[in-house]
């Protein structure tokens, strides 16, 4: 591609040594730039790309993308903030691929993950193809195996490629997890919606955000550029529903959901048990009974979620209700690994996440039983949800094992600490600490029953422990299989 037309999504830039080049590809680390690369100067938290200029152009780089002038002999396009406007680059290089696809983007600080499978489930049931995007990676259909992804929501060069990639392919719908982050970063700029969809608003990322009405204010993005025709999916529960409602452009439809207040699509009598959750769906003035896999209050939210999208997406409800109802679990979330006692793996790492799991796995443990729960909280991270977490599970567990999460640079201990001052009161006989995540979960068979629920809480998915001088191999589902004996 041209230079040129590399500019096309670019309004206000400035050129020095300019000449029409042509451009082979994007590159914004130069230990990874090829012959051909324009090369995108980002300046990081760690890292200034402006430092490496140089390195790229010898490695072959034809052009920068960058925010001040460097001493090579290349073209230079100068822009304000080139992590803003990278977006604009990658999409006009890749052609805009979002135009070409039905896509659907879902934020909320929980249940993403969750609900971009159904709403593929769905798709797929109705004869579409659909790839999703999303933390565990993306994937081209349901059946296809994970490609391993860095972010929830890619950088625009990847997320474009990514795009680019199943348009090409055919395939006609991509549903992705819209992080926080991403919009904020405006990693999804020039991202074409057709569809957006909102789980819940609780704290989390508050490092980042440092306010609650920041982090608002980050999610509303996705839906205050939203195109007419296009639509909306609201949780009619969530204390922001409104905030979110009065934001969306007029021309969009909108359909809200939920389980305690009016809402176009609301679930009612329901009930729990291990094999999962029985509700009654009412919308429309027409009342259908679904029997789901999947577990927990939330896990009916995520249900009605994706529900209400592909209702707006005209897809027959019959269609709706059988691919939610052959839907089994979502790695690490709610994931059962053992049924005695029974072992429950989750990715819930918010306070707000682990009170809905501990409510979950509460509705399965028998009452003679013990509820247990063992979680940490991540190093370099929101400090002030650890106390949090640590009340929610000393309140709505019978035993807690508090342990590491990632610690990343912090000492696990200091960790530890901050959780246990949410914790009323120390008793020995129920609450435990074992700052090494391995011998915490080989704990848990010295404290549990037959009949008792343990909740493992935080890393879910993860196969990988974060410490201060490396990143090791660890996975909460093999080891609690290792200890129960699976």
């Amino acid at each position: 591609m041209l230079l040129s037309n590399l500019l096309k999504l670019l309004n206000d830039y400035e050129c020095e040594n300019y000449k029409d080049v042509e451009i082979t590809g994007l590159s914004y680390n130069s230990l990874n730039t090829k012959e051909g690369d324009i090369f995108i100067c980002i300046r990081g938290e760690a890292q200034d790309g402006h430092k490496y200029a140089k390195n790229a152009v010898e490695k072959g780089a034809k052009a920068l993308f960058c925010e001040e002038k460097s001493d090579v002999d290349v073209p230079q396009i100068i822009v304000k903030d080139t992590k803003r406007t990278m977006a604009n680059i990658a999409a006009a290089f890749y052609n805009e691929p979002s135009k070409e696809l039905n896509l659907i983007g879902v934020t909320g600080t929980n249940g993403k993950t969750t609900v971009t499978h159904l709403i593929q489930k769905i798709l797929e049931e109705n004869n579409e193809t659909c790839a999703l995007i999303g933390t565990l990676g993306y994937k081209l259909s349901s059946t296809d195996d994970y490609k391993e992804a860095k972010h929830t929501t890619p950088q625009p060069p990847e997320l474009q490629h990514d795009l680019r990639l199943m348009a090409d392919k055919g395939i006609k719908n991509v549903v992705m997890e819209v992080s926080s982050h991403s919009l904020e970063q405006n990693r999804v700029g020039c991202c074409d919606f057709d569809g957006a969809v909102f789980t819940n608003l609780t704290q989390d990322h508050l490092d980042y955000h440092i306010t609650m009405g920041n982090y608002f204010k980050a999610k509303a993005i996705l839906f205050e550029n939203l195109k007419e025709g296009a639509f909306a999916v609201i949780n009619a529960d969530d204390e922001y529903a409104k905030d979110f409602l009065s934001i969306i452009p007029k021309g969009v439809r909108i359909l809200t959901y939920g389980v305690k207040k009016e809402a176009d699509v609301k679930a009612e009598h329901i009930n729990f048990s291990v094999d999962g959750a029985e509700l009654t769906a009412n919308f429309q003035n027409i009342s259908k009974k679904m029997n789901l896999h999947l577990n927990g209050m939330f896990s009916v939210y995520n249900a009605l979620a994706a529900f209400t999208a592909a209702l707006l997406m005209n897809i027959e409800v019959q269609t709706i209700i059988k691919a939610l109802e052959n839907t089994k679990s979502v790695a690490g979330r709610f994931e059962i690994v053992n049924k005695k006692p029974l072992v429950i793996v989750d990715y819930a790492h918010t306070p707000d996440g682990l009170e809905n799991v501990l409510k979950a796995a509460r509705e399965l443990t028998p009452k003679t039983s013990n509820l247990i729960c063992l979680f940490g909280c991540g190093g370099d991270r929101d400090t002030t949800k650890r106390p949090k977490m640590g009340k929610i599970a000393d309140e709505l567990s019978d035993k807690v094992v508090v342990t590491s999460d990632n610690p990343r640079s912090e000492d696990p201990q200091l960790i530890i600490s901050d959780i246990m001052t949410g914790i009323k009161t120390v008793d020995t006989q129920r609450i435990f600490v074992e700052p090494d995540r391995r011998e915490a979960i080989k704990f848990l068979k010295t404290i549990a029953g037959a009949d008792d629920v343990i909740v493992i809480a935080g890393k879910g998915h993860e196969d990988y422990q974060i410490l201060k001088d490396k990143t090791i191999h660890f996975d909460d589902r093999e080891e609690a299989k290792k200890v129960f004996g699976v």
